[in-house]
């Protein structure tokens, strides 16, 4: 299978929007598109993702093929997560969408505001 259909419920495309759509990994993916960076340095600039999610989050886009962890046989160890090709290939579409978010944050919450 070469393509997919995402209105299919059975096709696994969807598992992939899931996981594109996640707001964790899209910060994981903005965050790894400056170079390799470190779990506290990830945790800090990602800002409110609790160690557990960080983890469970890093560990499902190493095995999507997205991110690469790399384990430095140094004392203490040195770990750094880095995008792989395929990560990297997000960078323009999720950045596209980050960037409709922050310019358009304010319009939503009015939004919300006169709905509430």
């Amino acid at each position: 299978m070469d393509t997919g259909d995402v209105f299919d419920p059975n096709c696994p495309t969807r598992v992939v929007l899931d996981r594109i759509g996640d707001k964790w990994s899209v910060l994981v993916l903005l965050s790894l598109i400056g170079g390799p960076m470190r779990f506290t340095q990830l945790r800090a600039r990602m800002g409110g993702v609790t160690p557990k999610v960080l983890t469970q989050t890093l560990r499902a886009m190493e095995q999507d093929g997205l991110v690469t962890r790399e384990v430095f046989a140094e004392v203490p160890p040195r770990v750094e997560y880095t995008l792989t090709d395929l990560g990297r290939s997000l960078h323009e579409p999720i950045s596209a969408v980050a960037a409709w978010a922050e310019r358009n944050v304010a319009e939503i919450l009015r939004y919300r505001e006169k709905s509430a």
